[in-house]
């Protein structure tokens, strides 16, 4: 039996890959005592680890264990993935959207950090909470779902009433900007989420872009946990990419991408 854990900031991820089955599952990362004690009752010799907070991990295991920079298990893992389920890909950005979200080029070889934002999963749990009271963040992606954002965001369409703009009028021209222009809307708490996911996914989707056109790919990989229960962030993180003109993938599994990749590093 092989284990794999990336143990993230909000997050721990694990993959066992047992006689040619492999299963994944995750935990809540303030859990790590308990994921210890379960991990200790497990028939394996050697865990290997990855993520921020893999060596608070290895201190409550009583097996050996091996760790791994989290990027490099990131990009072995997505690679696998790749493989597995037939996306060929050459040169490409892929963007991990945790906690935070990090950005790298990547190819079949070998990887590089060239960017990162501070917008993901923990500005949705963040925000959201200070938006609604609402700590769970499976309720806050699922009433984000439910939410309109015509009210809130200010898309260039609205600011070219009468006239052809000279972009897209699909895209954001301003997130929140257009609350002030109505007032007499009521602004439910679905909307608020809807609009605030809306700013996340936009801001990641920009800024992976931005490094897809300085390095000269058109395909940008999207992974991470920031995906669970969430389909309205990979739709506003897909729709947004096909708007401005590059080619979204998502990858099946992709936020256990790092605990995967740890078990064929070495």
């Amino acid at each position: 039996m092989k284990i794999g854990i990336d143990a993230g900031g909000t997050l721990t991820k694990i993959v066992i890959e047992k006689e040619g089955e492999r299963s994944y599952q995750s935990r809540l990362t303030t859990e790590l005592d308990d994921i210890a004690v379960w991990l200790n009752q497990q028939d394996c010799d050697c865990i290997h680890l990855t993520g921020g907070n893999s060596k608070e991990l290895a201190k409550r295991l009583n097996c050996e264990t091996v760790s791994f920079v989290e990027f490099d298990a990131a990009h072995k893992g997505l690679e696998i993935l790749l493989k597995e389920q037939d996306i060929k890909l050459d040169t490409y950005i892929f963007t991990n959207v945790g906690t935070g979200t990090s950005i790298h080029l990547a190819n079949t070889h070998e990887q590089k950090r060239v960017g990162g934002i501070g917008t993901g999963g923990g500005m949705i749990q963040g925000l959201g909470y200070l938006l609604t009271h609402i700590k769970d963040y499976q309720k806050l992606t699922d009433l984000a779902q439910q939410g309109d954002r015509e009210c809130i965001d200010l898309k260039v369409k609205h600011i070219y009433k009468n006239s052809k703009p000279p972009i897209s009028g699909e895209l954001t021209a301003a997130n929140f900007g257009h609350v002030l222009h109505n007032l007499d809307c009521d602004f439910s708490d679905a909307d608020k989420l809807a609009s605030m996911v809306g700013v996340v996914g936009e801001s990641i989707t920009t800024v992976s872009i931005h490094n897809a056109r300085e390095f000269k790919t058109e395909d940008v990989v999207y992974i991470g946990s920031s995906f669970y229960n969430n389909p309205l962030l990979r739709e506003v993180i897909e729709n947004y990419t096909r708007l401005r003109g590059f080619n979204p993938h998502y990858v099946e599994n992709g936020a256990y991408s790092g605990a995967l990749g740890s078990i064929y590093l070495s």
